[in-house]
């Protein structure tokens, strides 16, 4: 293997190791919130006019999961190297800033679509949202996990500390998630806070990956996809620059 390959390999045997924590427990959780959402509000509201509330949260409840396991992929195995000094020995080998860029973010985009896929099978049994545009759903998964992954290795180098990324984690990601129409349709909101979840960049994936699901969303997925590939093109522009001036990991 190529030493990219090597490091992503390494990377993923590391999560998979603990599979029952990193991918199972996250399936568990998404199906708890799944549970509790359609039990108390089933029936009592409809979203898309014909669409039952419980199919119109599976979609959403498989991106969150996507989202959230593939920043926490890169950002805690970062985080974990440099705390306990195990980083040292990646920094004495001659991987380009390119390898570790594509084995971290390859990695995370693994446990993020794997919990995803895990979430969307056991989701199946409570409800079946339907496959109008499969390719929508891949590609907005896609491009999801990947913007979730370079943000946890951006988040993974600026953190020195397991209580800077919890904070991040805490006050950024998690708000920006459950803020993003995961439970909801933008559309019953106030115009103020319809406004508002606009900017959150977080919208664009989910909306967009529900449209796949029911050829129906809040916003043009053509709108979606272009924000979250500019988004996604952005901040992998950063995150290079940051591992190829070793940004508080050579200094």
């Amino acid at each position: 293997m190529t030493g990219w390959q090597t490091l992503f390999y390494k990377e993923v045997l590391r999560f998979w190791k603990v599979a029952f924590q990193t991918v199972a427990a996250p399936v568990i959780t998404a199906l708890l919130y799944l549970a509790v959402f359609a039990h108390v509000l089933e029936g009592r509201a409809v979203v898309y006019g014909e669409v039952s509330y419980t199919a119109f949260l599976v979609p959403g409840l498989v991106m969150m999961s996507v989202l959230q396991n593939a920043f926490a992929n890169s950002s805690s195995s970062l985080i974990q190297s440099k705390i306990m000094g195990s980083l040292v020995f990646l920094l004495l080998t001659p991987l380009s800033h390119r390898a570790w860029f594509v084995a971290y973010v390859g990695s995370s985009m693994v446990r993020g679509l794997a919990v995803g896929l895990g979430v969307l099978i056991v989701a199946w049994l409570f409800a079946q949202p339907g496959f109008v545009a499969p390719l929508w759903i891949l590609v907005f998964g896609v491009l999801g996990a990947a913007l979730m992954g370079t943000l946890g290795l951006i988040a993974g180098l600026w953190a020195e500390k397991f209580d800077q990324m919890a904070a991040f984690q805490n006050f950024i990601i998690m708000p920006m998630t459950f803020l993003s129409g995961v439970f909801y349709s933008i559309h019953s909101l106030p115009a103020f806070w319809q406004s508002v979840s606009h900017l959150n960049p977080f919208f664009y994936m989910i909306d967009g990956f529900r449209y796949g699901f029911f050829g129906r969303s809040d916003v043009s997925p053509w709108l979606s996809l272009a924000l979250v590939g500019g988004a996604l093109l952005a901040v992998s522009a950063l995150a290079l620059h940051l591992l190829k001036t070793g940004y508080k990991v050579r200094h």
